[in-house]
């Protein structure tokens, strides 16, 4: 993927979340693509269909979340990664909630948004427990 179409399609999952977390899951695409200061066609490009953005948006936030462990306690004294990565982990639940009516459609409709993060959030706080 070329580097601007790299950038547009990392606009539109910020945006989306925004706009997720905001208005709730159905929010306009045209809203989410004018905040991401990209054409509708564009977040087509990337999403298809709503329920394609939805998933990719959760998968997105769960890669943030999940990967910040590490780094964080990289930076950080042990107890402090885990207080700062909790505080991520509540931004991430605020975010899935407001997006909860959408992730089911997407599982209505035979995607699977949650098929390894379970694994993932484990492995994560996993990490940060037992750092200290």
């Amino acid at each position: 993927m070329r580097a601007d179409a790299r950038r547009n399609r990392e606009r539109v999952l910020v945006a989306a979340v925004r706009a997720f977390s905001r208005s709730g899951p159905d929010v306009a695409l045209e809203t989410i693509a004018k905040d991401a200061g990209v054409g509708i066609g564009t977040l087509y490009r990337h999403f298809p269909t709503r329920e394609a953005l939805v998933e990719a948006v959760y998968r997105n936030e769960l890669t943030r979340l999940c990967g910040a462990a590490p780094d964080l306690l990289g930076q950080l004294p042990t107890d402090r990664a885990l207080r700062a990565w909790m505080d991520r982990f509540v931004d991430y639940m605020t975010t899935k909630r407001g997006m909860a009516d959408a992730l089911r459609a997407v599982v209505a409709s035979g995607g699977n948004p949650f098929a390894a993060s379970r694994e993932r959030m484990v492995d994560a706080l996993s990490s940060l427990l037992t750092a200290g």
